[in-house]
């Protein structure tokens, strides 16, 4: 089996949207995670609806699946990294990040993604895991059921800090919301050390929505290029392959996109390595 590999915009920031989307094609890549941002598909944009179809139309021409992700530091508040989320206190601000996945969802409809990626929140100080967890629930109801409607699976991330950081947390969640898939960042294994990346991918075989790859050392939250971590990641590609996963594999490297248009190409050459 051929893992198919996809690589994140959030590592071209610095790259217009099309020209990094042309990249990835050229590189050899079967698809793209693209991070809705002011400067890449905005989705609060007039003509955003507009906009989908014309990259859709784009991804289509280049052969190139796609995963949406809604990671976007400043999308939301233009002076607090990730706010709102589904745990801010503010229930305007829960109702604003509920939107956002909304429309993610409309967009993710339009350019045939396989999934929609999207995480919890860092509760603020004064917010109990409580309460957090109450309005959390809340809100992947009315997600969930805005995906639904729209025929389009979506994924939580445990992302280490956050409400909902292991894969662990994520099994609480998922018997409430048993349509809620797992995205699963084979790193952030390596930064909580619950378990190990491969066995992840085995244990939530039946449950995986999408994966991320990067390299990393454990206990530090840095996403790094394939070899300058700890991540065994010919493990981890053969995990995915024992399970037969034929979902897009995304490549996450969100800090070199001052040298997207090495990075990417080097990337899929050291995992074309790693497999063969």
């Amino acid at each position: 089996m051929t893992l198919r590999f996809a690589y994140n915009t959030n590592g071209a920031a610095n790259h217009r949207l099309d020209d990094a989307l042309t990249l990835i094609a050229e590189a050899g890549y079967h698809g793209v995670a693209l991070t809705l941002d002011h400067h890449h598909l905005d989705p609060f944009a007039d003509g955003w609806a507009r906009e989908a179809e014309r990259v859709a139309a784009r991804l289509r021409t280049l052969g190139l699946g796609a995963v949406i992700e809604t990671g976007a530091r400043y999308l939301l508040d233009p002076r607090d990294k990730h706010e709102p989320t589904l745990v801010t206190a503010d229930p305007a601000g829960r109702a604003r990040r509920v939107a956002f996945l909304a429309r993610a969802v409309e967009i993710a409809a339009i350019v045939q993604a396989e999934t929609v990626s999207f995480w919890a929140g860092v509760p603020k100080p004064g917010v109990t895991r409580a309460d957090a967890l109450d309005w959390l629930d809340a809100g992947l109801a009315q997600v969930i059921d805005h995906a639904t409607r729209m025929a389009m699976p979506v994924s939580l991330e445990p992302e280490p800090g956050m409400a909902i950081e292991t894969v662990a947390d994520y099994d609480l969640l998922a018997v409430r919301h048993p349509d809620l898939r797992l995205a699963l960042d084979t790193g952030h294994c390596l930064v909580t050390q619950d378990i190990a990346p491969d066995a992840a991918i085995h244990a939530y075989a039946d449950r995986l929505g999408t994966v991320a790859i990067e390299d990393m050392r454990r206990g530090d939250h840095t996403h790094l290029p394939f070899g300058q971590g700890d991540m065994d990641m010919p493990a981890v590609l053969g995990a995915l392959t024992a399970i037969g996963f034929d979902r897009l594999v995304c490549v996450e490297l969100s800090r070199e996109s001052p040298r997207a248009h090495l990075a990417i190409p080097e990337a899929i050459g050291w995992l074309r390595g790693a497999m063969a």
